[in-house]
């Protein structure tokens, strides 16, 4: 019984309706016009449109039990592994930190807008840190490992990587003056607009989402960022807002005529979960312990993915710059044949 016990419970906080459950058993509805109760409505959201996505699959003859079974292993094991720790990382940055703002803001709607935009500020560093420390991206690459996209890959992270990434954010909201009840409300609007984002064609075809795409950062605009593809690779690290990458250079729209890959550059077994989730991890130590020197070493940890002290860099930024000369040179050459022709 005490097994069924268990799985009940892990259903019901996968679902996110405990609350939910608990108002109903008390009839205490007035609680749903609180801020708590509002968020225990629009918590279940993401699972039960996953379960949707899921079902629509199976009708259109179009599931596949690959596309989602290796994020549930990654967040089964999460849930055993780090269920308190990135809690716990907030708490601590806010104890320590909160003394030292710049100043202090308040729960009024113009305090909400420059929350957010800063909030998106550290979601930036953070992420890009995330692709452009090879350290980093180890414990990132985790989530870019399905070569699929669907809502079960919000679930695919590295136990570490939700720590590392609320240290950043949370230090840079609270250092700027964003005060935490306001810091857990945005925290929540945009980790329910971070996940939703992962929608894949099984549930929406087209990402774009109309005019929204020219607004704000929408699912056609993450499946970019999930792809492998040389023009796709490092952009659109931001989350609902896209004033940052436009800020810094990395936004970049889906093409109509080019096919989205989703996965990494390395080969990696994607039925393997050691290999998805610790993959990364053996190849930087086994570069390490293979580079000549202790500055060799140390530079292969905090340089991009795909350097090389040997100086044949293969990072994202080579890669583009590679696939970027030879589209140019193409498109030359057949410009050259066309003249001819004519």
């Amino acid at each position: 019984m005490a097994i069924f016990q268990t799985l009940f419970h892990e259903i019901i906080g996968f679902f996110g309706i405990s609350q939910l459950i608990e108002i109903c058993k008390t009839g205490d509805y007035k609680v749903l016009l609180t801020l708590n109760g509002i968020f225990s409505v629009i918590s279940p959201l993401i699972p039960f449109l996953l379960l949707l996505e899921i079902f629509r699959a199976i009708f259109y003859k179009r599931f596949k039990i690959e596309d989602y079974k290796m994020p549930f292993f990654i967040f089964v094991a999460n849930r055993f592994i780090s269920r308190f720790i990135s809690i716990a990382a907030v708490a601590f940055c806010i104890g320590v930190l909160e003394k030292y703002a710049l100043f202090q803001t308040s729960l009024k709607w113009y305090w909400f807008i420059y929350g957010y935009i800063v909030w998106e500020f550290s979601h930036f560093i953070y992420h890009y840190f995330g692709h452009k420390v090879r350290l980093f991206w180890c414990l990132h690459s985790t989530h870019h490992a399905p070569e699929t996209m669907n809502l079960s890959v919000t679930y695919a992270h590295f136990f570490l990587e939700a720590p590392y990434a609320d240290v950043i954010r949370t230090s840079i909201c609270i250092l700027m003056g964003v005060n935490p009840p306001l810091l857990f409300i945005i925290m929540f609007i945009d980790g329910t607009w971070g996940s939703f984002i992962h929608v894949g064609e099984n549930m929406i075809k087209d990402g774009r989402l109309g005019f929204l795409n020219k607004i704000i950062l929408t699912p056609s605009h993450h499946r970019v960022h999930h792809a492998k593809n040389p023009l796709y690779m490092d952009t659109n690290f931001c989350n609902l807002l896209n004033i940052w990458d436009k800020v810094f250079g990395t936004f970049q729209n889906e093409k109509r005529e080019l096919q989205i890959e989703y996965g990494i550059s390395r080969e990696i077994n994607y039925n393997n979960f050691l290999d998805v989730y610790f993959g990364e991890l053996y190849c930087l130590w086994k570069d390490i312990y293979k580079a000549p020197g202790i500055r060799n070493k140390f530079l292969y940890i905090v340089m991009p993915p795909g350097w090389s002290h040997t100086g044949e860099h293969k990072t994202a930024k080579v890669v583009k710059r590679e696939y970027l000369e030879q589209a140019s040179h193409k498109e030359a050459y057949l410009q050259q044949r066309v003249d001819q022709v004519i």
